[in-house]
């Protein structure tokens, strides 16, 4: 698959001297979306600014569909389409006159047929006659991604797309999202949900402190580094670990009525099949065995905090 985008040694350092990004490498393939997860003040959105042209790096190289976005800029900005954070339109101008005249901006050609289409794909077909301030925020939202859309960009930016919005329609924007995919379109996606990059991405990105700490297939990621958990359940309550299975680190729970056991979720031996083993001979007698992975969540706090152990 052919990469639509490339960072390379991307860095910002504002004038105050604060440096917002450190050598960041980043490639994104065509018709992927990319999650990148980071707690506020990361770098995420500076990240987005540098390869959308709003915001300088101060060193590196952007390359977007084989154009440089410093030296062949018009050209390379043509191929994107962002969908800031804050939304920010003209309130009495209606829908269509609104994503239509951005269409323009671009130097296109206009297009009622293609921008129809975009409306209806993103259920702002009825609403095409109303004003933004008519709107509810979450159809102010759709209207920023048709705008994004208008110019036919090969690469989508959706910074905090659904921040704000509730949680039906946050489940609708990810339908959106999936049909910008399954239609061609690249996705880089900033979001504070990590169920929204669970539920979509095909690669996980976690930047911090303007560092790219990792970047890998998310199914893979959460194989690598996830854990799971092992409960099982007594017949019989217990007030402590037997002697004896103290050695698998087990953890008491439900006032006695189980143990936990947390193994990696990769490892070729998890010691479960020795762990069973011993409770029968420990005496103990179970009721019933269930498993849980850990979230993505739970990988990402875990990653954060070990980057910044190391820092420190």
């Amino acid at each position: 698959m052919t990469n639509i985008l490339s960072l390379e040694g991307v860095e910002k350092t504002y004038d105050s001297g604060f440096t917002a990004l450190h050598g960041v490498d980043l490639t994104l393939k065509e018709g992927e979306i990319l999650a990148l997860l980071g707690p506020n003040g990361a770098g995420k959105t500076t990240l987005i600014s540098c390869i959308c042209g709003t915001v300088m790096p101060t060193g590196g190289k952007i390359t977007v569909g084989g154009y440089d976005a410093l030296t062949d800029f018009r050209k390379a900005r043509g191929l994107v389409g962002l969908v800031p954070q804050e939304i920010h339109l003209e309130p009495f101008s209606k829908v269509w006159d609104t994503v239509r005249y951005t269409r323009g901006l671009f130097g296109k050609k206009r297009d009622d047929a293609h921008i129809e289409r975009i409306l209806r794909e993103l259920s702002l077909w009825d609403k095409r006659d109303s004003r933004v301030v008519e709107l509810s925020g979450g159809m102010k939202r759709r209207v920023l991604i048709a705008k994004a859309l208008s110019h036919e960009p090969r690469i989508l930016f959706l910074d905090e797309p659904t921040a704000g919005v509730d949680v039906d329609l946050r489940k609708e924007m990810w339908e959106v999202v999936a049909k910008l995919k399954a239609s061609g379109v690249s996705i880089v996606l900033t979001t504070h949900y990590i169920e929204e990059a669970e539920a979509m991405a095909d690669r996980i990105g976690v930047i911090n402190a303007g560092r790219l700490a990792l970047i890998e297939e998310k199914d893979a990621l959460m194989s690598r580094l996830g854990r799971k958990s092992l409960k099982i359940e007594l017949e019989s309550p217990i007030r402590e670990i037997p002697d004896d299975l103290r050695s698998y680190d087990l953890e008491l729970s439900d006032n006695g009525y189980a143990l936990i056991y947390e193994y990696e979720a990769g490892a070729a031996r998890t010691g479960i099949t020795r762990l069973l083993s011993d409770l029968r001979d420990a005496g103990l007698c179970m009721n019933d065995l269930s498993t849980r992975q850990s979230s993505l969540e739970e990988i990402f706090v875990s990653l954060v905090q070990s980057q910044e152990e190391v820092r420190s």
